[in-house]
């Protein structure tokens, strides 16, 4: 998991360099309250919007700049997230966490842009698995932004409360209720050698449309979700059962354009798939797998979640 920064810059005014350099900390925490890569460059934009707003008197008061930015950042995204749960409502089909590449497969910085800059990079590990990110989803703004705080970046429950307005205890209560939903819903994921396995298999018995083979890849119970955002063909909900699953996806392979490309790929720091036209990613495909079957597929299909895997 991700630790936080040494608060570091004290007394006088820092100079840009300094300040910037807590903006791979703050793109991290972001990324992680918000599931949007995209929403997080703007919060981290207006969080140094806020900061240069203030007087040179003002920011040298500041004992803790890292510290501040922190809270500032918290706050935007504790916000945004409290006015998503109205988008959302309103978002076409269902809505899922914006996928990141590996290091080798894409760019985690601003949407569209390449850059090899470290500082713009999302830290890949288990608080932005697909799986994780899609139960951070169904938690109150308020417990996600306690357990990613405190879990996640190691901030002590009364920094939490500074940032969300309310007491120590209560934001002790809100990461215990997460980590409650975390438990009830994420079983302990496998290793990742088998996770890339099973991975392969999928993809080999879905180019070889084997209907058979990719159920037994599947748990019975298993389900997958599309997200288009209205902008591309997606299901509106989710497909369940191996079955059904099963079969959809040899409906796609069938109906695939010839030049379809099914890649394997790191998402979100787990294996997964792509798939690309012309050299250009159109899908996303992320996997939650328990034991030896596959329980949760997420395919990403807006392209406005995709940004950051176009590599031309």
């Amino acid at each position: 998991m991700s630790t936080r920064s040494e608060p570091g810059h004290g007394g006088s005014d820092p100079g840009l360099s300094a300040i910037m350099s807590e903006r791979r900390q703050l793109i991290n925490l972001a990324y992680r309250l918000l599931g949007s890569l995209a929403e997080a460059e703007d919060a981290v934009q207006e969080t140094y919007a806020r900061w240069y707003a203030m007087s040179r008197q003002q920011r040298e008061a500041i004992e803790s700049p890292g510290a501040w930015l922190t809270t500032v950042a918290s706050r935007i995204c504790l916000d945004l997230l409290r006015s998503a749960r109205v988008r959302r409502e309103r978002y076409v089909g269902e809505w899922l966490p914006e996928p990141l590449p590996g290091p080798a497969d894409g760019v985690t910085g601003r949407p569209g842009e390449m850059t090899a800059d470290p500082a713009d990079r999302v830290t890949l590990d288990e608080s932005v698995s697909m799986a994780f990110l899609v139960v951070l989803e169904s938690m109150t703004p308020a417990e996600r932004v306690a357990l990613i705080l405190h879990d996640v970046f190691g901030y002590s429950f009364a920094e939490v409360a500074e940032i969300v307005g309310r007491t120590p205890a209560a934001c002790r209560q809100l990461a215990s209720s997460a980590r409650r939903r975390i438990r009830a819903t994420q079983p302990p994921a496998p290793p990742a050698a088998r996770h890339a396995r099973i991975v392969r298999d999928f993809k080999r018995a879905w180019q070889a449309k084997d209907i058979d083979a990719l159920i037994a890849l599947l748990d019975p119970a298993a389900t997958a979700t599309g997200d288009g955002g209205g902008l591309v063909s997606a299901e509106l909900h989710p497909v369940e059962g191996a079955g059904q699953i099963a079969r959809f996806f040899v409906n796609l392979a069938v109906k695939a354009p010839p030049d379809m490309t099914i890649l394997e790929r790191t998402v979100n720091g787990q294996p997964g798939m792509v798939a690309q036209l012309d050299g250009v990613t159109v899908a996303v495909y992320a996997f939650d797998i328990a034991g030896d079957r596959i329980k949760h597929i997420w395919a990403v299909l807006n392209p406005d979640k995709l940004r950051p895997w176009t590599t031309g």
